[in-house]
């Protein structure tokens, strides 16, 4: 449709019969700080209406309200909507409380002002601001009106910038502030801030867990969900009310899929760990989020209630990166998939079925051996069932060790040698401190007395030196006896993550993949068909046998 041109410099338009159809302009957000009372949008509206009686040129009016939305941005969904009346011509004003309640972004403010509305024909009146641009011009044009659209700019960004501050110390503080809790926790009601378990889904997640170390698929995982008619997290989020909507689902999509199985697997809040600031504002005038570095994310430990326990969650993490493809026909992946390396060149090993007259038999050689010819690696071929019996008498054998050596570190701790070195041991830390402490209260002593010119300025810095001395001194042993009851706390107290983890599996008979994953890093195969298993917790099981010899002659003397 054609539009008038705009007028020639000079050139009167004869607004005298002119009809006014006016859109009725309301708008709040508290992301720019219009929270009082008197801008909600039923004040608003209430002004308006009754502003609007006691014009007789304006004709007929509509409303349009942006309940939630920044002025920082003009792309809402009502302002679009009655910008897009304006260019249809059914509209040819508008009415607002103030300039800020049009927007807060200085620069598109002026160009509707002085470009868009002008070029329309559209009238334009800003209630509080005496602004009207039919029967006063000289108000729209006024110098103060860009001043006045700058200052609001600011506040937004005034403003902004300490929504941001606050919403980071509240991170920093382990306070959750998402718009929705993730899937299996819930807002407290009574602390928003806060995170309760949601039970329901709680136990889904565990289940995704047992299944993931069961040696299950992504893929079966979501698939034995769908079976069982089990809500994904965005329908479920549906299910429960709330108005939540996930940009790459459809509105009737139920169903899970792999990706949020392995976002679930993946999401160390189910730890009772807080991760927050993954993505960051840049603007507060454009609002698209920009993926943060790991190093930039707000991380807070024990803030709210774990679903699993942090070794099955590390667990967890370990499986993730290895290979953990199935064949076609089957749901769980196989017992060593991930595990198995050459111990030549440290390269995966490949699963293949071998098929004789006398039966079907699984054997495992060296991926590199397969892929090139030019000799660069052996075949490192073994039987299934061979290496099977292997890694179990190896694991059977490990985990007889850990019996001896609890039995050995009870006989300490009966004897009580462990008890009183330890006791021994935090007296002189607690005396070493003590005495740290007084020569620090000396030193500020000793600045006064230099002040006050009871000392000469070369005693103070004789003594001095000598009282820094004293304290590096000190600093140096407090270090060691720390390092001693470090060594002590790990055997001592039965928290040796070595003697844990291998002792709960002393009866077992038959090698699964969820007790390889707990207990082993790596299988390596050998040309000659032996193998070597590069178990996990070597730090925790080099703790205990320190302890032990430390302790020797508890045990002997016994």
């Amino acid at each position: 449709m054609a539009r008038k041109s705009r007028s020639c410099p000079g050139e009167q338009r004869d607004h005298s019969k002119k009809v006014w159809r006016a859109a009725l302009y309301m708008r709040l957000s508290r992301d720019d700080g219009d929270k009082s009372e008197s801008d909600s949008i039923t004040n608003q509206r209430s002004l308006l209406r009754e502003y609007l009686l006691a014009q007789s040129d304006i004709t007929s009016s509509v409303e349009y309200a942006d309940d939630g939305w920044s002025g920082t941005t003009f792309d809402r969904p009502q302002f679009q909507q009655m910008i897009s009346e304006i260019k249809l011509g059914t509209i040819n004003c508008v009415i607002v409380k103030d300039l800020s309640r049009f927007g807060r972004n200085y620069i598109e403010v002026g160009n509707y002002l002085e470009q868009v509305f002008p070029f329309l024909d559209v009238r334009f009146i800003s209630i509080n601001d005496n602004i009207d641009s039919f029967n006063n011009p000289e108000s729209a044009n006024n110098i103060f009106v860009p001043f006045k659209n700058l200052l609001n700019d600011e506040y937004a960004r005034d403003i902004s910038m300490k929504v941001r501050s606050s919403l980071t110390n509240k991170r920093k503080s382990g306070k959750f502030v998402g718009s929705f809790a993730s899937y299996g926790y819930r807002k407290d009601p009574n602390d928003h801030n806060q995170l309760v378990i949601d039970e329901y889904a709680a136990a889904t997640i565990r289940d995704i867990y047992k299944w993931f170390l069961e040696g299950f698929g992504m893929i079966t995982i979501a698939k034995m969900l769908n079976e069982r008619g089990m809500l994904n997290p965005t329908a479920y989020k549906k299910h429960l009310g709330l108005k939540y909507k996930h940009p790459s689902r459809s509105a009737n999509d139920t169903l899970w899929g792999d990706s949020s199985v392995r976002r679930i697997l993946m999401n160390k809040l189910y730890t009772g760990t807080l991760v927050q600031g993954k993505n960051k504002v840049t603007s507060y005038k454009v609002k698209k989020a920009v993926a943060q570095h790991p190093g930039a994310w707000i991380e807070v430990e024990n803030t709210h209630e774990a679903i699993i326990d942090i070794e099955t969650f590390e667990r967890v993490q370990s499986m993730l990166n290895r290979d953990s493809r199935t064949s076609p026909s089957s749901k769980k992946l196989y017992v060593f998939s991930g595990f198995l390396r050459c111990f030549d060149c440290n390269k995966a090993m490949n699963r293949r079925k071998n098929v004789h007259p006398y039966g079907e038999y699984i054997y495992y050689s060296c991926s590199t051996f397969k892929k090139m010819s030019s000799g660069a690696c052996t075949k490192h071929s073994i039987r299934h069932d061979i290496l099977e019996k292997a890694v179990l008498a190896t694991i059977q054998h490990q985990i007889q060790i850990a019996v001896s050596m609890e039995e050995v570190v009870s006989a300490i701790n009966e004897r009580g040698q462990a008890k009183n070195d330890k006791r021994r041991l935090l007296m002189l830390l607690n005396e070493n401190e003590n005495g740290r402490l007084r020569i620090e209260q000396y030193k500020l002593t000793l600045y006064h007395d230099y002040r006050d010119g009871v000392l000469t300025k070369d005693e103070y810095f004789t003594i001095k030196e000598q009282y820094d001395e004293q304290i590096a001194a000190l600093d140096r042993t407090i270090s060691i006896l720390q390092e001693e009851l470090s060594k002590y706390d790990k055997g001592v107290d039965g928290e040796n993550a070595f003697l844990m983890n291998f002792l709960k599996h002393r009866s077992i008979e038959a090698l699964t993949r969820e007790l390889v994953s707990e207990l082993v890093n790596y299988i390596y195969i050998h040309e000659d068909k032996s193998v070597t298993i590069d178990f996990k917790y070597q730090d925790e099981y080099q703790r205990a046998v320190e302890f032990i010899e430390q302790n020797h002659d508890a045990i002997v003397s016994a």
